[in-house]
């Protein structure tokens, strides 16, 4: 009688080993002491980001009061609401020409693929082609009449083999899971990367903007103040001035000429630092953008604390980083725990070709092997208590991720009211001048003044227009850091 044995196919095996699995995972997810859940803490949700409430508006400075929209959400190419096309063709060069920009999506791709290829490895089996062709001279049964013998002959082996681990405690599930948390981590920092350099370039192009604009009126300060200096000369050698007057002119023209290389310097430098951010060598520094066609923004997001912790590319970066570090806690537990391996292989062999090729040159096998750790030195216990470890880190660096977060939505916000109230007081102070002026140019023309008069109104006026251009400066800037402190709108976050 001829006996035969029925064995599951694979479909039944995969559904068994599956549910075996899953009811394992079930089992151990709700205990601590496994891993934690990776949630993020609880964070405290302030009623206001700064020390005193938010005000609706701020005052109003050159003829806009920016609103404040509280509850609002995240623009995603913000840098439009300044209405000047040379500014958005400046973001978008950066945005496709940056460096760090490419390297960062390359960064990515390679995550994303070593994330294919770990789960691919660790939840499918492994199967392996492999052939073997040799000829051995081996020692034989020695015969006491005969001597020792030796034996010659060929090996013919040709095989599939396949291999399977069984995730029984999901050490390999784990594991995926805290390398595509990793992965997420990297999507989030290239969002961040993404909204900084748009704002950096915006920065820029209104920096270099600003220090254009103050140094032509510092060069015209200057020149007044040396045409000062020559008048007090001259009335000195004829007698009409004292020498203290001549000499306080001088030093005041040579004071003002000093501060002019200076900012010279920085308005070169904001120069070379755009055009690397647009992909640029500082050579090809694009013409900066006239201050007056960039336009405020006046109505201004902010989003509510509890929303900002979904908006930031940071905290969620610092979020999925968390899950990460709880993930790898369960993969450290996970090895302390049995593991279950499955192999098999079938093919032919012989010792000659004919044999390899013959029914009578199958070969198989099949085995299951069970391990479990028993003494390793303390080595699994102290990574499991390490990866605890810095799980706990993780839980602090979320915590400080978030604090900072709320920390730079309240000085932008602070920073824009002030700058309304500076920029209004240096804008009525610069009017002020400009119409002093205009007045002391007026008696000129009519001969009850001196030029002398003319130009020290005039370099009063300069004085309190470099003051109004540094305040115009600061509000645009301020405002283009509070858009990108908001972050991203929910729908275009994530990996």
């Amino acid at each position: 009688m001829k006996r035969t044995m029925m064995l599951p196919n694979t479909k039944t095996l995969r559904a068994a080993v599956g549910l075996c699995q899953a009811a394992t995972l079930a089992a151990l997810a709700g205990c601590s002491w496994f891993a934690p859940s990776g949630a993020p803490p609880a964070m405290p949700t302030p009623a206001h980001y700064g020390t005193v409430p938010q005000v609706a508006q701020t005052v109003a400075a050159h003829g806009v009061a920016q609103q404040f929209e509280v509850g609002a959400q995240p623009v995603p190419d913000w840098w439009k609401q300044y209405r000047s096309p040379a500014l958005d063709a400046l973001v978008d060069e950066g945005l496709r020409n940056s460096p760090t920009l490419a390297a960062a999506e390359h960064s990515l791709t390679a995550a994303r693929e070593q994330l294919h290829a770990q789960v691919g490895g660790s939840l499918l089996p492994t199967i392996d082609a492999g052939g073997q062709a040799a000829r051995q001279r081996a020692l034989g049964v020695p015969i006491p009449k005969l001597g020792a013998q030796t034996l010659l002959y060929d090996t013919f082996v040709g095989q599939l083999q396949a291999h399977y681990t069984i995730d029984l405690f999901g050490a390999a599930h784990f594991a995926n899971r805290a390398l595509e948390k990793r992965v997420d981590v990297e999507a989030f920092q290239l969002d961040s990367a993404r909204r900084a350099l748009a704002a950096n370039i915006v920065v820029a192009a209104i920096t270099s903007a600003a220090l254009h604009e103050q140094v032509d009126t510092t060069t015209r300060a200057v020149a007044l103040a040396n045409a000062q200096a020559h008048d007090a000369e001259r009335r000195y050698a004829l007698g009409a001035a004292a020498r203290a007057d001549q000499l306080g002119a001088q030093q005041s023209a040579a004071s003002l000429a000093a501060t002019l290389p200076a900012l010279r310097q920085q308005w070169q430098s904001a120069r070379h630092a755009l055009a690397v951010l647009i992909g640029r060598t500082p050579d090809q520094a694009p013409d900066d953008v006239a201050l007056a066609d960039l336009h405020l923004p006046e109505q201004v997001p902010v989003v509510v604390p509890s929303d900002l912790l979904r908006s930031r590319p940071d905290i969620r970066a610092a979020d999925a980083t968390l899950a990460a570090a709880a993930a790898e806690v369960g993969v450290a537990t996970a090895q302390m725990f049995p593991q279950l391996s499955l192999s098999a292989s079938m093919g032919q062999g012989g010792f000659s070709w004919p044999m390899l090729l013959s029914g009578a040159g199958a070969i198989w096998s099949a085995g299951a092997s069970l391990s479990q750790p028993l003494f390793h030195g303390g080595a699994l216990l102290a990574q499991r208590r390490a990866a605890n470890a810095n799980y706990d880190a993780a839980v602090e660096q979320y915590k400080q991720t978030v604090l900072a977060a709320f920390q730079n939505v309240a000085d932008t916000l602070a920073s824009l009211d002030n700058d309304a109230q500076a920029l209004d007081a240096s804008s009525r102070a610069a009017l002020a001048a400009q119409g002093a002026f205009d007045d002391a140019s007026a008696r000129v023309r009519l001969g009850a003044l001196p030029p002398s008069a003319a130009r020290a109104s005039e370099l009063q006026y300069r004085n309190a227009r470099l003051d109004e251009i540094r305040a115009t400066g600061a509000r645009l800037t301020d405002t283009a850091r509070l858009f990108q402190a908001m972050g991203t709108p929910p729908a275009q976050t994530g990996a």
